[in-house]
C-alpha cells in the first residue's frame, strides 16, 4: 500500500512522455518525472521514491529528498504567504502549506518555524502544524533520571528553551544551564535531569555526572600536557571561560578537579592547577 508522505519502494512499469510511471500497489499508477530518474535503472527495477501530491493534488514520485516526512517535525522556512495561510519551504518544488487554524502564531515570510509534518484525513494532502502540542506528550514516559536523547529546540522562554524530545515529548533546558549559543531549530543531545511530579521534564545538555567528570578529567590532563604542567583555572574561574575552554558547565568542571586531586594527578594552587 502506497504511504503518502513517506519513501516508498516502486517499480518501473511505463514509460510517457512526462516521465516513467511507478507501480501504486492496487492503486494509480504514480509518476516519476523524467528528471527524477536515474540514468542507470531500468523497467521492472525498484525505486526509493517519495510520494505527495502535486498541485493538481495528483500523486507524484520524486527522488528528491524532503526536509521532513510525515509524522516528524522540523525547522522550516516561510517562503510565501495568502489568504489560505502560510508555505514552507521543504525541498521539493511544491511548497508544504501550513493553514491558518494550523498556525500558532501569524507567520510572515522570511520566518523560520518549527513544525510538525501530518497527513490531512479528509484531503490525503501533506500539510504542517505549529500548534506542536497536540501531537506530542501522547504515549507514557518511560524516561530515567540521567538518560540519554536527542531534542529540538523549538522556543525560548523567560525560563530557559523548550524542546521537543526523541519526538514524542516536550522538555525545558533552563537557562542557567546554557553555556552555548543555541537557536530553534537546532538538534542536540541531552540528558533527561529530572521527572518531575506533573509529568514535566528537565533536560540537561551536559552529559551525566559520572560520564561528564571522566570525559572533563581527561580533557584537563591532555590540557594540563600540552600547556607544559600548568592551567590557569581554579574553581573561583567565571563559567562561561570554563565552557568556552573545556564544554561543560562549572558545576562539572569542579567535581572533575575534585575528582583529580583525589587521584594525586593534580594540585590545586591559588591561581591555577598543576601537573603532579
Amino acid at each position: 500500500m502506497i504511504k503518502t508522505g513517506q519513501t516508498n519502494n516502486l517499480k518501473l512499469i511505463r514509460k510517457s512522455p512526462q516521465g516513467y510511471y511507478l507501480d501504486g500497489q492496487g492503486a494509480e499508477d504514480i509518476l516519476l518525472p523524467t528528471h527524477y530518474i536515474p540514468h542507470d535503472v531500468h523497467f521492472g527495477e525498484s525505486l526509493d521514491v517519495f510520494v505527495y501530491r502535486d498541485s493538481e493534488d495528483r500523486l507524484i514520485a520524486t527522488t528528491l529528498e524532503p526536509l521532513a516526512k510525515v509524522g516528524e517535525f522540523a525547522c522550516l522556512k516561510v517562503v510565501s504567504t495568502n489568504r489560505f495561510g502560510a508555505f514552507l519551504d521543504w525541498g521539493l518544488p511544491k511548497d508544504l502549506m501550513v493553514p491558518f487554524r494550523e498556525q500558532r502564531h501569524k507567520m510572515k515570510e522570511g520566518d523560520c518555524v518549527v513544525v510538525y509534518v501530518y497527513l490531512d484525513e479528509n484531503t490525503d494532502r501533506i500539510v504542517a502544524s505549529s500548534r506542536l502540542s497536540r501531537w506530542l506528550n501522547q504515549t507514557p514516559i518511560t524516561y530515567k533520571t540521567g538518560d540519554r536523547v536527542n531534542v529540538m529546540i523549538v522556543e525560548e522562554t523567560s525560563l530557559g528553551f523548550k524542546a521537543i524530545i526523541n519526538g514524542q515529548h516536550t522538555g525545558m533546558i533552563y537557562e542557567n544551564e546554557v553555556f552555548t549559543a543555541i537557536h530553534i531549530g537546532d538538534k542536540l543531545e541531552a540528558s533527561i535531569k529530572k521527572i518531575r511530579d506533573d509529568g514535566k521534564i528537565d533536560l540537561s545538555l551536559q552529559k551525566s555526572i559520572a560520564d561528564s567528570v571522566h570525559d572533563v578529567s581527561g580533557v584537563i590532563l591532555k590540557e594540563l600536557e600540552k600547556a607544559g604542567g600548568f592551567l590557569p583555572f581554579t574553581d573561583k574561574t567565571p563559567a562561561p571561560e570554563i565552557y568556552a575552554h573545556f564544554g561543560v558547565s562549572k558545576k562539572n568542571f569542579k567535581k572533575a578537579l575534585g575528582s583529580l586531586y583525589k587521584q594525586r594527578s593534580i594540585l590545586l594552587e591559588d591561581d591555577g592547577i598543576r601537573a603532579k
